[in-house]
Protein backbone atom coordinates (compact mmCIF):
# COMPACT_ATOMS: atom_id res chain seq x y z
CA UNK A 1 0.00 0.00 0.00
CA UNK A 2 0.72 3.92 -0.68
CA UNK A 3 2.21 5.72 2.35
CA UNK A 4 2.14 9.18 2.34
CA UNK A 5 5.74 9.90 2.95
CA UNK A 6 8.15 11.66 0.23
CA UNK A 7 11.33 9.72 -0.93
CA UNK A 8 14.36 11.05 -3.01
CA UNK A 9 16.69 9.62 -5.84
CA UNK A 10 19.72 7.72 -4.93
CA UNK A 11 22.68 9.29 -5.58
CA UNK A 12 23.24 12.33 -7.34
CA UNK A 13 19.78 12.43 -9.04
CA UNK A 14 18.66 16.05 -7.46
CA UNK A 15 14.85 15.81 -6.66
CA UNK A 16 12.61 19.10 -7.68
CA UNK A 17 9.74 20.67 -5.85
CA UNK A 18 7.06 19.54 -8.74
CA UNK A 19 8.24 15.76 -7.91
CA UNK A 20 7.81 16.39 -4.41
CA UNK A 21 4.19 17.32 -5.62
CA UNK A 22 3.56 14.61 -7.74
CA UNK A 23 4.33 12.38 -5.28
CA UNK A 24 1.97 13.87 -2.26
CA UNK A 25 -0.85 13.87 -4.79
CA UNK A 26 0.00 9.94 -5.76
CA UNK A 27 -0.25 9.01 -2.15
CA UNK A 28 -3.91 11.03 -1.96
CA UNK A 29 -5.89 8.51 -4.28
CA UNK A 30 -9.31 8.45 -3.62
CA UNK A 31 -9.66 4.89 -1.44
CA UNK A 32 -11.16 2.13 -3.25
CA UNK A 33 -10.00 3.69 -6.95
CA UNK A 34 -9.33 1.10 -9.82
CA UNK A 35 -8.05 1.69 -12.97
CA UNK A 36 -7.41 -0.69 -16.14
CA UNK A 37 -3.02 -0.37 -16.87
CA UNK A 38 -3.17 -1.02 -20.33
CA UNK A 39 -6.21 1.54 -20.87
CA UNK A 40 -4.51 3.64 -19.22
CA UNK A 41 -0.97 2.94 -21.09
CA UNK A 42 -2.76 3.72 -24.28
CA UNK A 43 -4.56 7.07 -23.18
CA UNK A 44 -0.64 7.91 -22.33
CA UNK A 45 0.61 6.55 -26.03
CA UNK A 46 -2.16 8.86 -27.23
CA UNK A 47 -1.20 11.68 -25.29
CA UNK A 48 2.56 11.50 -26.04
CA UNK A 49 3.04 14.28 -27.31
CA UNK A 50 1.66 16.73 -24.59
CA UNK A 51 3.49 14.75 -22.08
CA UNK A 52 6.81 15.46 -23.88
CA UNK A 53 7.63 11.35 -24.37
CA UNK A 54 9.10 9.84 -26.77
CA UNK A 55 7.97 6.33 -28.61
CA UNK A 56 10.76 4.79 -26.58
CA UNK A 57 9.74 6.04 -23.54
CA UNK A 58 6.72 4.45 -24.15
CA UNK A 59 8.39 0.85 -24.85
CA UNK A 60 10.08 1.95 -21.26
CA UNK A 61 6.25 2.28 -19.30
CA UNK A 62 4.87 -0.91 -21.40
CA UNK A 63 8.03 -2.88 -20.19
CA UNK A 64 7.33 -1.75 -16.58
CA UNK A 65 3.61 -2.47 -16.66
CA UNK A 66 4.80 -5.85 -17.54
CA UNK A 67 6.12 -6.84 -14.47
CA UNK A 68 2.81 -5.67 -12.87
CA UNK A 69 1.38 -8.81 -11.72
CA UNK A 70 -2.39 -7.80 -12.46
CA UNK A 71 -4.18 -6.13 -15.00
CA UNK A 72 -5.72 -3.51 -12.68
CA UNK A 73 -3.91 -0.78 -10.88
CA UNK A 74 -5.33 -0.76 -7.55
CA UNK A 75 -5.43 2.15 -4.71
CA UNK A 76 -5.42 -0.78 -1.95
CA UNK A 77 -2.93 -2.83 -3.52
CA UNK A 78 1.21 -3.13 -3.95
CA UNK A 79 2.17 -0.71 -7.52
CA UNK A 80 6.00 -1.08 -6.75
CA UNK A 81 7.91 -3.16 -9.41
CA UNK A 82 11.65 -3.56 -8.76
CA UNK A 83 12.74 -4.89 -12.20
CA UNK A 84 16.51 -5.19 -12.70
CA UNK A 85 17.79 -2.25 -15.71
CA UNK A 86 19.12 -5.59 -17.62
CA UNK A 87 15.43 -6.95 -16.96
CA UNK A 88 13.87 -4.15 -18.62
CA UNK A 89 16.19 -3.61 -21.11
CA UNK A 90 15.36 -7.26 -22.45
CA UNK A 91 11.20 -6.24 -22.33
CA UNK A 92 12.20 -2.77 -23.82
CA UNK A 93 13.06 -4.72 -26.92
CA UNK A 94 16.80 -5.21 -26.33
CA UNK A 95 17.47 -1.41 -25.39
CA UNK A 96 20.55 0.35 -24.34
CA UNK A 97 21.36 0.52 -21.10
CA UNK A 98 22.04 4.04 -21.91
CA UNK A 99 18.81 4.72 -23.63
CA UNK A 100 16.67 3.21 -21.02
CA UNK A 101 18.23 5.27 -17.87
CA UNK A 102 17.07 8.14 -20.08
CA UNK A 103 13.68 6.95 -20.87
CA UNK A 104 13.44 6.24 -17.52
CA UNK A 105 13.90 9.87 -16.32
CA UNK A 106 11.72 11.44 -18.83
CA UNK A 107 8.60 8.84 -17.41
CA UNK A 108 9.66 10.41 -13.95
CA UNK A 109 9.37 13.82 -15.42
CA UNK A 110 6.49 13.68 -17.23
CA UNK A 111 4.63 12.67 -13.45
CA UNK A 112 3.97 8.83 -14.37
CA UNK A 113 6.25 6.80 -12.39
CA UNK A 114 8.36 7.51 -8.92
CA UNK A 115 11.25 6.09 -8.45
CA UNK A 116 11.27 4.80 -4.72
CA UNK A 117 15.04 3.93 -4.08
CA UNK A 118 16.65 1.94 -1.08
CA UNK A 119 19.19 2.82 0.51
CA UNK A 120 21.94 1.61 -1.68
CA UNK A 121 19.64 2.25 -4.89
CA UNK A 122 19.34 -1.69 -5.17
CA UNK A 123 15.59 -2.66 -6.26
CA UNK A 124 13.89 -5.32 -4.17
CA UNK A 125 10.88 -6.42 -2.60
CA UNK A 126 10.88 -7.44 1.05
CA UNK A 127 8.77 -10.41 2.51
CA UNK A 128 6.49 -10.98 5.66
CA UNK A 129 6.36 -14.67 7.06
CA UNK A 130 3.30 -15.13 5.25
CA UNK A 131 4.90 -14.18 1.80
CA UNK A 132 3.16 -10.68 1.31
CA UNK A 133 5.74 -8.09 0.57
CA UNK A 134 5.68 -5.76 3.12
CA UNK A 135 7.85 -3.14 1.31
CA UNK A 136 9.50 -2.81 -2.22
CA UNK A 137 12.03 -0.11 -3.66
CA UNK A 138 11.83 0.46 -7.62
CA UNK A 139 9.11 2.45 -9.49
CA UNK A 140 6.40 3.22 -8.21
CA UNK A 141 3.14 3.58 -10.76
CA UNK A 142 0.55 4.97 -8.06
CA UNK A 143 0.73 7.96 -10.68
CA UNK A 144 -0.77 6.38 -13.48
CA UNK A 145 -3.47 5.44 -11.28
CA UNK A 146 -3.76 8.97 -9.95
CA UNK A 147 -3.77 10.76 -13.68
CA UNK A 148 -5.97 7.90 -15.00
CA UNK A 149 -8.95 10.45 -15.70
CA UNK A 150 -6.72 13.32 -16.54
CA UNK A 151 -5.03 11.27 -19.61
CA UNK A 152 -8.15 10.03 -20.61
CA UNK A 153 -9.35 13.55 -21.14
CA UNK A 154 -5.73 14.09 -22.47
CA UNK A 155 -6.35 11.29 -25.38
CA UNK A 156 -9.75 12.94 -26.22
CA UNK A 157 -8.47 15.96 -26.69
CA UNK A 158 -5.86 14.94 -28.91
CA UNK A 159 -8.74 12.38 -31.07
CA UNK A 160 -10.73 15.63 -31.27
CA UNK A 161 -7.94 17.57 -32.57
CA UNK A 162 -6.58 15.00 -34.93
CA UNK A 163 -10.43 14.54 -36.56
CA UNK A 164 -10.51 18.46 -36.92
CA UNK A 165 -7.07 18.53 -38.49
CA UNK A 166 -8.00 15.85 -40.64
CA UNK A 167 -11.26 17.63 -41.53
CA UNK A 168 -9.55 20.96 -42.52
CA UNK A 169 -7.02 19.23 -44.95
CA UNK A 170 -10.57 17.59 -46.53
CA UNK A 171 -11.67 20.91 -46.63
CA UNK A 172 -8.65 22.76 -48.49
CA UNK A 173 -8.34 20.29 -50.38
CA UNK A 174 -11.35 19.92 -52.20
CA UNK A 175 -11.37 23.65 -51.87
CA UNK A 176 -8.22 23.92 -54.27
CA UNK A 177 -9.98 21.62 -56.35
CA UNK A 178 -12.87 24.03 -56.77
CA UNK A 179 -10.49 26.88 -57.35
CA UNK A 180 -8.77 25.64 -59.96
CA UNK A 181 -11.03 24.19 -62.28
CA UNK A 182 -13.13 27.59 -61.63
CA UNK A 183 -10.51 29.36 -62.93
CA UNK A 184 -9.83 26.90 -65.71
CA UNK A 185 -13.34 26.80 -66.93
CA UNK A 186 -13.30 31.03 -66.82
CA UNK A 187 -10.01 31.11 -68.90
CA UNK A 188 -11.04 28.13 -71.62
CA UNK A 189 -14.85 30.04 -72.17
CA UNK A 190 -13.38 33.42 -72.32
CA UNK A 191 -15.58 35.08 -69.34
CA UNK A 192 -14.38 38.85 -68.85
CA UNK A 193 -12.24 39.55 -66.26
CA UNK A 194 -8.51 39.69 -65.23
CA UNK A 195 -8.21 35.74 -64.74
CA UNK A 196 -4.31 35.82 -64.80
CA UNK A 197 -4.43 37.87 -61.39
CA UNK A 198 -6.61 35.97 -60.18
CA UNK A 199 -4.88 32.68 -61.08
CA UNK A 200 -1.90 34.39 -59.81
CA UNK A 201 -3.02 34.79 -56.68
CA UNK A 202 -4.13 30.94 -56.56
CA UNK A 203 -0.91 29.79 -57.33
CA UNK A 204 0.46 32.13 -54.28
CA UNK A 205 -1.71 30.37 -51.60
CA UNK A 206 -0.66 27.22 -52.80
CA UNK A 207 2.85 27.71 -52.74
CA UNK A 208 2.38 29.16 -48.52
CA UNK A 209 0.84 25.63 -47.72
CA UNK A 210 4.55 23.89 -45.82
CA UNK A 211 5.01 19.92 -46.55
CA UNK A 212 3.68 19.77 -43.16
CA UNK A 213 1.30 22.17 -42.05
CA UNK A 214 -0.09 22.83 -38.90
CA UNK A 215 -3.51 23.37 -37.86
CA UNK A 216 -3.67 27.36 -37.84
CA UNK A 217 -1.56 27.22 -41.16
CA UNK A 218 -4.70 24.79 -42.43
CA UNK A 219 -7.25 27.07 -41.15
CA UNK A 220 -5.57 30.54 -42.10
CA UNK A 221 -5.07 29.13 -45.87
CA UNK A 222 -8.69 27.69 -45.75
CA UNK A 223 -10.19 31.12 -44.71
CA UNK A 224 -8.33 32.87 -47.60
CA UNK A 225 -8.95 29.65 -50.25
CA UNK A 226 -12.96 30.38 -49.79
CA UNK A 227 -12.37 33.84 -49.54
CA UNK A 228 -10.76 33.42 -53.32
CA UNK A 229 -13.25 31.10 -54.28
CA UNK A 230 -16.42 33.54 -53.33
CA UNK A 231 -15.14 36.52 -55.32
CA UNK A 232 -14.79 33.75 -58.12
CA UNK A 233 -18.37 32.77 -58.29
CA UNK A 234 -19.37 36.41 -57.46
CA UNK A 235 -18.03 37.89 -60.54
CA UNK A 236 -19.16 34.88 -62.21
CA UNK A 237 -22.70 35.41 -60.95
CA UNK A 238 -22.33 39.60 -61.36
CA UNK A 239 -21.49 38.58 -65.40
CA UNK A 240 -24.96 36.59 -65.36
CA UNK A 241 -26.60 39.44 -63.49
CA UNK A 242 -25.11 42.58 -65.56
CA UNK A 243 -26.37 40.49 -68.78
CA UNK A 244 -29.95 39.34 -67.95
CA UNK A 245 -30.00 43.33 -66.69
CA UNK A 246 -28.99 44.61 -69.94
CA UNK A 247 -31.21 42.53 -72.04
CA UNK A 248 -33.96 43.26 -69.62
CA UNK A 249 -33.13 46.83 -69.74
CA UNK A 250 -33.70 47.11 -73.48
CA UNK A 251 -36.67 45.31 -73.90
CA UNK A 252 -38.44 47.59 -71.31
CA UNK A 253 -36.54 50.43 -73.06
CA UNK A 254 -38.25 49.02 -76.09
CA UNK A 255 -41.64 48.69 -74.48
CA UNK A 256 -41.52 52.87 -73.39
CA UNK A 257 -40.39 54.12 -76.05
CA UNK A 258 -43.40 52.23 -78.77
CA UNK A 259 -46.01 52.72 -76.45
CA UNK A 260 -45.26 56.11 -75.15
CA UNK A 261 -43.45 58.10 -77.34
CA UNK A 262 -43.84 61.84 -75.65
CA UNK A 263 -41.67 61.26 -72.43
CA UNK A 264 -42.20 63.50 -69.73
CA UNK A 265 -38.82 64.84 -69.78
CA UNK A 266 -39.62 65.32 -73.04
CA UNK A 267 -42.91 67.42 -72.51
CA UNK A 268 -41.72 69.04 -69.45
CA UNK A 269 -38.07 70.64 -68.54
CA UNK A 270 -36.63 69.58 -65.37
CA UNK A 271 -36.49 72.82 -62.72
CA UNK A 272 -33.16 70.58 -61.62
CA UNK A 273 -34.26 71.30 -57.83
CA UNK A 274 -35.67 67.48 -58.17
CA UNK A 275 -34.53 64.82 -55.09
CA UNK A 276 -32.34 62.08 -56.79
CA UNK A 277 -33.91 58.69 -56.81
CA UNK A 278 -31.80 56.26 -54.62
CA UNK A 279 -31.10 53.19 -56.81
CA UNK A 280 -33.51 50.45 -55.87
CA UNK A 281 -31.71 47.30 -54.30
CA UNK A 282 -32.71 44.09 -55.86
CA UNK A 283 -32.46 40.98 -54.27
CA UNK A 284 -29.58 39.07 -55.77
CA UNK A 285 -26.99 37.74 -53.97
CA UNK A 286 -24.35 40.54 -54.70
CA UNK A 287 -26.52 42.40 -52.37
CA UNK A 288 -25.37 40.41 -49.37
CA UNK A 289 -22.84 42.34 -46.99
CA UNK A 290 -19.48 42.32 -48.38
CA UNK A 291 -17.38 39.85 -45.64
CA UNK A 292 -13.83 41.26 -44.52
CA UNK A 293 -10.91 39.60 -45.79
CA UNK A 294 -8.31 38.46 -42.84
CA UNK A 295 -6.22 41.26 -41.66
CA UNK A 296 -3.48 39.90 -42.35
CA UNK A 297 -4.15 39.67 -45.96
CA UNK A 298 -5.51 43.52 -45.76
CA UNK A 299 -2.31 44.37 -44.10
CA UNK A 300 0.21 42.36 -46.52
CA UNK A 301 -1.70 43.72 -49.69
CA UNK A 302 -1.84 47.53 -48.42
CA UNK A 303 0.80 47.78 -45.85
CA UNK A 304 1.30 51.20 -45.79
CA UNK A 305 -1.97 51.95 -43.66
CA UNK A 306 0.29 50.50 -40.78
CA UNK A 307 2.44 53.84 -40.46
CA UNK A 308 -1.08 55.20 -39.21
CA UNK A 309 -1.95 53.13 -36.90
CA UNK A 310 -1.28 53.33 -32.63
CA UNK A 311 2.18 53.44 -32.33
CA UNK A 312 3.17 52.99 -35.98
CA UNK A 313 1.43 49.57 -36.10
CA UNK A 314 -1.93 48.08 -36.48
CA UNK A 315 -2.51 44.63 -34.55
CA UNK A 316 -6.72 44.45 -34.57
CA UNK A 317 -9.36 45.60 -37.00
CA UNK A 318 -10.20 48.55 -33.99
CA UNK A 319 -6.58 49.84 -35.54
CA UNK A 320 -7.20 49.39 -38.88
CA UNK A 321 -10.37 51.45 -38.29
CA UNK A 322 -8.53 53.72 -36.41
CA UNK A 323 -5.94 54.58 -39.15
CA UNK A 324 -8.60 54.88 -41.74
CA UNK A 325 -10.23 57.33 -39.83
CA UNK A 326 -6.52 59.63 -39.80
CA UNK A 327 -5.84 58.23 -43.44
CA UNK A 328 -9.84 59.49 -44.76
CA UNK A 329 -9.06 62.97 -43.07
CA UNK A 330 -5.21 62.78 -45.01
CA UNK A 331 -6.88 61.95 -48.26
CA UNK A 332 -9.14 65.11 -47.95
CA UNK A 333 -12.28 62.18 -47.85
CA UNK A 334 -15.12 64.38 -46.10
CA UNK A 335 -16.48 62.93 -42.84
CA UNK A 336 -20.22 62.18 -44.98
CA UNK A 337 -18.41 60.36 -47.89
CA UNK A 338 -16.75 57.72 -45.69
CA UNK A 339 -19.95 57.31 -43.37
CA UNK A 340 -21.65 56.70 -45.97
CA UNK A 341 -19.33 54.21 -47.21
CA UNK A 342 -19.38 52.57 -43.34
CA UNK A 343 -23.08 52.41 -43.95
CA UNK A 344 -22.66 50.27 -47.43
CA UNK A 345 -19.89 48.50 -46.93
CA UNK A 346 -19.50 47.91 -43.05
CA UNK A 347 -16.95 49.82 -40.43
CA UNK A 348 -14.30 47.07 -41.44
CA UNK A 349 -14.89 46.81 -45.19
CA UNK A 350 -14.70 50.80 -45.42
CA UNK A 351 -11.11 50.95 -43.62
CA UNK A 352 -9.92 48.27 -45.89
CA UNK A 353 -11.36 50.32 -49.11
CA UNK A 354 -9.33 53.51 -47.27
CA UNK A 355 -6.22 51.47 -47.30
CA UNK A 356 -6.58 50.69 -50.52
CA UNK A 357 -6.95 53.89 -51.89
CA UNK A 358 -3.85 55.15 -49.89
CA UNK A 359 -2.00 52.19 -51.76
CA UNK A 360 -2.84 53.96 -54.93
CA UNK A 361 -3.31 57.40 -53.99
CA UNK A 362 -1.01 58.60 -56.84
CA UNK A 363 -3.10 57.36 -59.67
CA UNK A 364 -6.37 58.73 -57.98
CA UNK A 365 -7.18 62.40 -58.55
CA UNK A 366 -10.09 62.52 -55.69
CA UNK A 367 -10.17 60.18 -53.67
CA UNK A 368 -13.75 61.43 -52.05
CA UNK A 369 -15.27 60.86 -55.14
CA UNK A 370 -13.44 57.84 -55.44
CA UNK A 371 -15.14 56.55 -52.42
CA UNK A 372 -17.99 57.70 -53.36
CA UNK A 373 -17.82 55.59 -56.86
CA UNK A 374 -17.47 52.59 -54.96
CA UNK A 375 -20.12 53.55 -52.62
CA UNK A 376 -22.40 53.24 -55.10
CA UNK A 377 -21.27 50.45 -56.86
CA UNK A 378 -21.64 48.59 -53.68
CA UNK A 379 -25.13 49.65 -53.04
CA UNK A 380 -26.25 48.32 -56.85
CA UNK A 381 -24.15 44.95 -55.52
CA UNK A 382 -21.80 45.84 -58.22
CA UNK A 383 -18.83 45.64 -55.86
CA UNK A 384 -16.46 43.31 -54.11
CA UNK A 385 -13.20 44.29 -52.11
CA UNK A 386 -12.00 40.66 -53.70
CA UNK A 387 -10.17 42.03 -56.99
CA UNK A 388 -8.45 45.53 -54.94
CA UNK A 389 -7.10 43.11 -52.36
CA UNK A 390 -5.92 40.50 -54.85
CA UNK A 391 -4.49 43.47 -57.64
CA UNK A 392 -3.10 45.28 -54.30
CA UNK A 393 -1.10 41.60 -53.23
CA UNK A 394 0.19 41.28 -56.59
CA UNK A 395 1.62 44.48 -56.76
CA UNK A 396 3.02 44.22 -53.23
CA UNK A 397 4.94 40.81 -54.11
CA UNK A 398 6.28 42.33 -57.01
CA UNK A 399 7.31 45.06 -55.53
CA UNK A 400 9.30 42.83 -52.94
CA UNK A 401 10.40 40.35 -55.53
CA UNK A 402 12.52 43.56 -57.54
CA UNK A 403 13.62 44.70 -53.44
CA UNK A 404 15.11 41.81 -53.45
Amino acid sequence: MITGSVTTPFGRRPISLALVRRQKASADIEPGKVADKWKVYRDASAAIDRLGLQSNSLAVLDALLSFHPINELRQDAQMIVFPSNQQLCLRAHGMAGATLRRHLALLVEAGLIIRKDSANGKRFARKGNDGAIESAFGFDLSPLLARAEELALLAQEVAAERLAFRKARENLTICRRDVRKLITAAIEEGAPGDWNAVEDAYVTLVGRLPRSPSMAQVTDLLDEMQLLQEEILNQLDFQEISKGDSTNGALSEQHIQNSNPKSFNESEPSSGNEPVAKPSKTFSRRNEPLKAFPLGVVLNACPQIADYGPGGAIGSWRDLMTAAVVVRSMLGVSPSAYQDACEAMGPENAAVAIAGILERAGHINSAGGYLRHLTRRTERGEFSLGPMIMALSKSASQRGLRQA
